[in-house]
């Protein structure tokens, strides 16, 4: 008896993906999902895209364009939205022979420091390609609800994969809570300018913080984030490392006290489950997926503050608060230790992905 051949899927992604060296959340999710897809029954064949993105130049545009036209009818197609939502004219002509699902890591418009113009033209070609593929799949509950809103889409269609998360060796608390970490990559929308000016406020407090991502993705915002560093005199306090990755990355989770996000927009935070996963407490502003990735212990215990971003002294007292009082960093602590071992795996996401891509290969053939 002949054995049934497996499934398969082309996954589209941004050229940065297939490099290590280049850390974001959205490369570590679609690596992930490449390494870990096939222990679902599903080969993976992979197509990655150097360009721009989300706004690439012509070269891109045609090697994006030949990938789709170059799939077979009905192949099951996963495209990063990064490469594919903004470029309807390429996707939606290939919608009706294939079936493709797009992947969306955050959605095009929301991206902090964007000319209103520009956001808002986003955020139509985005709805344009999402109205028209199959399936979407969205990496928190709040994003997929998010996207049903803005985009007028059927709920039905709009699938959740939430990042998942390896548990690691517990941090080495430092008993003052003074060590403060930040991973995320320096741009407009991770906060860092408005993080550093709320430190500048209490320098009557111990603490240093490590800033750890890439500097290079807006370097007019690194620039004035060095400025602001200099201005307020907390060199000494703030490093800005750059990216990094494996054993790195890892030593920066294990000497820390607490995890520090203050971002304006964010459909998940990968870097909030991966401070938990060593049971680093966080302090991260209330937006987005980013309750969802907090959570609670299982006893019910939120494992770190929850800031207001609306309100412009709320990351300053929230600070004041984890610095100046050993309790509540004795219950934040024990909560994150608590929701560490309570974590979903990687598992539950590609086994939450695999279901959407399989529902996605069992509807039948659009007509043309």
């Amino acid at each position: 008896m002949s054995r049934a051949a497996p499934r398969a899927v082309h996954f589209v992604m941004p050229g940065a993906v297939a490099d290590p060296a280049a850390p974001s959340g959205g490369n570590v999710y679609d690596r992930r999902i490449c390494r870990d897809l096939p222990g679902t029954g599903w080969r993976v064949e992979e197509h990655t895209v150097a360009g721009d993105w989300p706004r690439p130049g012509p070269a891109a545009r045609a090697e994006l364009s030949r990938v789709l036209t170059g799939t077979a009818d009905g192949a099951v197609v996963l495209l990063d939205g990064l490469v594919a939502a903004a470029l309807p004219h390429l996707v939606v002509p290939q919608a009706q022979r294939l079936r493709p699902a797009v992947l969306v890591h955050l959605p095009l418009g929301d991206e902090t420091g964007l000319d209103p113009g520009l956001a808002a033209e986003l955020q139509a070609l985005e709805g344009r390609t999402l109205r028209s593929v199959r399936a979407v799949v969205a990496t928190s509950a709040w994003a997929a609800g998010r996207l049903v809103e803005l985009h007028g889409l059927v709920p039905d269609r709009v699938h959740v994969a939430a990042p998942g998360a390896d548990i690691a060796p517990p941090a080495s608390p430092g008993g003052d809570g003074s060590r403060l970490l930040c991973v995320a990559s320096v741009t407009p929308r991770k906060g860092q300018l408005r993080l550093v000016e709320a430190l500048a406020q209490i320098r009557d407090l111990p603490w240093s913080l490590d800033c750890v991502g890439p500097l290079d993705r807006d370097p007019d915002y690194t620039g004035r984030l060095r400025e602001l560093i200099g201005r307020t005199g907390v060199g000494d306090r703030v490093r800005l490392l750059g990216p990094r990755t494996g054993a790195g990355l890892d030593a920066g989770y294990a000497a820390a006290d607490a995890l520090v996000l203050a971002s304006y927009a964010e459909t998940y935070g990968m870097a909030v489950t991966e401070a938990l996963a060593r049971g680093i407490p966080v302090l991260a502003t209330a937006v987005g997926g980013v309750p969802e990735a907090v959570g609670q212990a299982p006893g019910g215990r939120t494992p770190g503050l929850l800031i207001d971003p609306d309100d412009p002294g709320a990351l300053t007292a929230a600070l004041r608060r984890w610095l100046g009082d050993p309790g509540t960093r004795r219950r934040l602590t024990a909560a994150a230790h608590e929701r560490r071992t309570a974590l979903a795996g990687w598992e539950n996401t590609t086994r939450n992905l695999a279901g959407a891509l399989d529902q996605l290969r069992h509807e039948p053939r659009r007509a043309a």
